[in-house]
């Protein structure tokens, strides 16, 4: 007799999922139903709008499933809504194309990857598999990965490759000890935008803050 404790517990994640395409929601709810070992709670929206309320009503919410291009919000424009207004909770974003500098620029905004709608269910399946058992832990990894939701474990250092050049210069600037007034000056860009760059820079190289970012550099 194998011991309770010894078996394997399902995980019980809530997922939103946000597309304005019924058929596309019913057929990522009926993957996310055949899932081994993980059931979910699924939540539907059909625009940022409607993310937001149940976002804001649900006190746990695991992941967020975003479509790119949904009817309120198209390109990363959602992505910036939800990030900004939900920070917390993980993002994976659903597109239609691979397009590296949406990918790019999608990670530099905290999504934690992007999962393709072309690619086959098994693919789909593994992915969701691995991205709702370490949702906070999720990383977009190489575009050519068909799980690029997945861990990834990328020291900072490596992941400056993801930065742009204004973001490196700001990334340079912060390393030398400037504040965000000096940064500001020596770029001709407002205190605000810096500020945003700094934001960005924090997500996409996974630290926790200035401070932590200046000691793993130094």
């Amino acid at each position: 007799m194998v011991p309770a404790g010894a078996l394997p517990r399902e995980v019980l994640r809530t997922v939103l999922l946000v597309d304005d395409h019924d058929l596309i929601r019913l057929g990522i709810e009926c993957l996310l139903r055949t899932l081994d070992g993980i059931s979910c709670r699924i939540l539907q929206g059909r625009s940022i709008a409607e993310a937001k309320e149940l976002c804001a009503a649900e006190p746990q919410v695991d992941l967020l499933l975003l479509d790119l291009n949904v009817c309120d919000a198209k390109g990363l424009q959602g992505l910036r809504v939800m990030r900004t207004a939900f920070p917390s909770i993980p993002v994976v974003v659903l597109t239609g194309t691979q397009d590296e500098f949406i990918v790019r620029q999608a990670r530099s905004m905290g999504a934690r990857g992007y999962l393709l709608k072309s690619w086959s269910p098994v693919q789909l399946q593994e992915a969701f598999t691995r991205v709702l058992l370490h949702p906070a832990d999720a990383v977009g990894g190489d575009p050519d990965d068909p799980v690029a939701a997945s861990a990834s474990g990328v020291p900072p250092r490596q992941r400056v490759a993801d930065l742009g050049r204004r973001h490196v210069e700001i990334l340079e600037l912060i390393l030398s000890g400037c504040n965000n007034r000096e940064i500001a000056s020596a770029t001709g860009l407002s205190v605000g935008t810096i500020k945003n760059y700094v934001s960005d820079i924090l997500l996409t190289l996974d630290v926790r803050s200035r401070g932590h970012l200046i000691s793993l550099f130094h």
